[in-house]
């Protein structure tokens, strides 16, 4: 159920309705501990939250005491754990950003401030604070607020990302049209942008990238490194938190300007020495080299999850004159206050649904095995008859199923990290020394390496093997994860060759088969989901490159008089047509049935053999327009097949889908059994109200 706010006033300095005083949790040997918020339940489960309830957006925070601002915090991280565990959604990155994200809306003042948070997956507290509270219990729902950050959704979400690594660039390009702006609004001057991005994002090309045009640009620009994983700071403490504040302050800013003037009258030799002088003294107490040599003045590591620490530190840098951008490092705990997440990261950083006592998360019904885990099958068969074999993802193990791969086969597993970039380029340059590199990558992901596919892989002609997982629709990652547009981005490109399997026993065979090809680039996609329930061999057989097959004949049909159907699938769409088939038939239609299995090549002789015989011949596939069915329609438009033959194709519609079940996604693309049947009905000239009482339903079951 939806949270009710009460009817209170505003909290002004008003005291902790709970009297409860949040300690530095902080030992002084500047390890973090796990934690368990004091939050208390109501009768009914929920948690207790008199605090938070008084919170209508970031304004209330901002005269409340460091001792309030950390009690709100507890209620909030109480309240996300409620949310999540009756939606699901991510959870562990959340949690870690708690009270960085009550500090940042209480200093700053959002949203004139512009705060953008990086890939968006940890901002369910950034929600519950800024106006979306009443609706935060219909987290990824059909019809409810995004699991990301969203343009759309609210003026608190100044930039939309799923994708990681854009908010340094997305928020130094608003702080630079801030700085052109100025002369007609001089109150731009004063506005902050601020880019919290994660220790992982971090590693990305993209965010060097940026940091790169930033430190050399001069744009007042705030990126938090929230460090979650203690990869990069040495420990905190109390010192680490004293030069910090120190470094901060506006005194030791406008000294070192002073010192900086002072320097620049100096002889050439001597100013050089003495910056290099500064930047070495402040790298050796704070680690901040890498941020300075790329021009961000460094603060930290400070305790991402103690108030006093991040409050006068945060006003330090909003209050500070310096021009130019700087590098806040904070250290948080991925999962903080939950010890299930606490002590399971990879576990509870997506969860659905779960018991908030014991951590047990609500598992489907015991049904037929991913996709995702039939690739991985595959693949370790593959890798077992052939050690050239290798497996690379962009810091997708587990979700990419390659976590097995990479346990039986460590010396052959390479998790490079949030760079798809690098990826596809590594692949290349092992394909060159004769290895067989699986790059296994989400569509949606892939699209960012589009220019190392074209690049470094087709102009070369590279046999590196792509494994598309996550293609087609995704259902409560809505439009930002769904795999759209791989079909047409990989069609047009020469010398790629392109299957999809139509079911799990199919992907097993296609994965076999990539294992076996050399002859230049190869992929395949898949969806997100269960399969079928195939009884699945050990591994998979080599099919034929090129060759469809046709799994219903229409009967005796010897030309178009006939008024026959064919209905040509790619994909797991396939099932779907089926049904459609049955109700034809139903009807006193039966359709022939074709799975194209490849899109590239074609097989041109299956296409052309039904435009032939068939009155009507549908495509249908989980792509955008201008994929599979626009390349079967250039080849009959060439061969002059289309003059004879009623093409109607059947993608995705040129919108994009939002976040919903499975089978709502389809049934809004118009790719359901039902609509099938209506597009072959209309193209044998039959009205739609003849069309209607079918009797054909939504989708079979799918499992997201």
């Amino acid at each position: 159920m939806d949270h009710k706010h009460p009817a209170t006033p505003s909290p002004g300095a008003a005291s902790p309705a709970s009297g409860h005083a949040p300690q530095d949790r902080t030992p002084r040997d500047g390890k973090l501990r796990p934690v368990e918020s004091g939050v208390g339940r109501n009768a009914d489960g929920s948690p207790r939250t008199p605090l938070l309830d008084r919170i209508r957006s970031p304004f209330d925070l901002r005269n409340l005491s460091a001792e309030q601002l950390a009690q709100v915090a507890d209620e909030l991280r109480a309240e996300t754990l409620d949310t999540v565990s009756t939606t699901g959604g991510h959870l562990g990155a959340s949690l870690g950003v708690v009270e960085l994200t009550v500090a940042l809306h209480a200093v700053f003042d959002t949203p004139r401030d512009r705060l953008i948070w990086d890939v968006g997956h940890q901002t369910y507290p950034h929600k519950i604070l800024t106006e979306r509270r009443h609706r935060i219990r219909t987290l990824r729902q059909p019809g409810g607020l995004s699991g990301f950050t969203r343009r759309s959704e609210s003026e608190y979400d100044p930039f939309g990302a799923a994708h990681s690594s854009t908010s340094i660039s997305a928020g130094l390009g608003m702080a630079t049209a801030h700085d052109l702006l100025a002369h007609e609004d001089p109150a731009l001057k004063d506005r902050h942008v601020i880019a919290v991005i994660g220790d992982g994002a971090i590693s990305a090309g993209m965010a060097y990238e940026a940091m790169n045009n930033a430190g050399s640009s001069g744009a007042r620009l705030i990126v938090v490194l929230n460090d979650n994983e203690m990869s990069i700071a040495p420990p905190v403490g109390a010192m680490s938190n004293y030069l910090s504040r120190l470094m901060s302050s506006r005194s030791f800013l406008n000294l070192r300007d002073f010192a900086g003037r002072v320097a620049k009258r100096l002889p050439q030799p001597i100013e050089r020495t003495a910056k290099r002088a500064d930047e070495f003294a402040r790298g050796i107490l704070t680690g901040g080299t890498l941020f300075e040599e790329l021009g961000f003045y460094y603060v930290g590591p400070i305790d991402g999850h103690n108030m006093d620490h991040l409050l006068p530190i945060l006003r330090n840098l909003r209050e500070a004159d310096e021009k130019g951008p700087v590098l806040l490092h904070v250290i948080t705990q991925k999962g903080r206050g939950y010890a299930p997440a606490e002590a399971s990261g990879d576990k509870f950083h997506a969860v659905s649904k779960f018991n908030v006592v014991t951590g047990e998360q609500t598992k489907a019904p015991p049904g037929p095995p991913t996709y995702t885990s039939v690739f991985a099958q595959g693949l370790l068969a593959a890798a077992e008859a052939d050690p050239r074999i290798v497996a690379i993802t962009a810091a997708m193990p587990s979700g990419t199923g390659l976590e097995k791969f990479a346990k039986k086969y460590p010396d052959r597993f390479f998790d490079v990290g949030i760079a798809e970039q690098h990826a596809v380029t590594f692949a290349a340059g092992m394909a060159t020394e004769g290895m067989k590199p699986f790059c296994a990558i989400y569509s949606t992901f892939l699209q960012r390496a589009y220019d190392q596919v074209v690049h470094d892989v087709v102009l070369q002609n590279l046999p590196v093997r792509f494994a598309i997982d996550r293609a087609g629709l995704v259902g409560a990652d809505g439009a930002t994860h769904a795999g759209s547009f791989d079909l047409n981005y990989l069609g047009c490109l020469p010398n790629m060759t392109i299957m999809a399997p139509s079911d799990e026993l199919e992907l097993l065979h296609m994965t076999a088969t990539a294992a076996a090809y050399d002859a230049g680039p190869i992929a395949f996609r898949y969806p997100r989901g269960n399969g079928s329930g195939l009884v699945l061999p050990a591994a998979g057989e080599i099919i034929e490159i090129g060759r469809g097959r046709v799994l219903r004949e229409a009967g005796r049909q010897s030309g178009r008089e006939k008024g026959g159907i064919a209905l040509l699938s790619l994909g797991t769409r396939l099932d779907d047509v089926l049904r459609a088939a049955d109700e034809l038939a139903a009807r006193g239609l039966p359709p022939t049935v074709a799975d194209a299995r490849f899109m590239k090549p074609l097989d041109t002789a299956l296409i052309e053999q039904l435009a032939r015989n068939h009155a009507v011949l549908i495509t249908v596939e989980e792509g955008a327009a201008g994929g599979f069915g626009a390349a079967v329609m250039h080849h009959l438009a060439h061969t002059g097949l289309l003059d004879n033959v009623r093409f109607r194709p059947m993608t995705l519609p040129d919108t994009l889908i939002d976040h919903n079940t499975p089978a709502a996604q389809i049934a809004e693309a118009g790719l359901s059994p039902r609509h099938v049947v209506r597009m072959a009905l209309r193209a044998l000239g039959v009205p739609d109200e003849a069309a209607e009482g079918l009797s054909v339903g939504r989708s079979g079951p799918t499992s997201y």
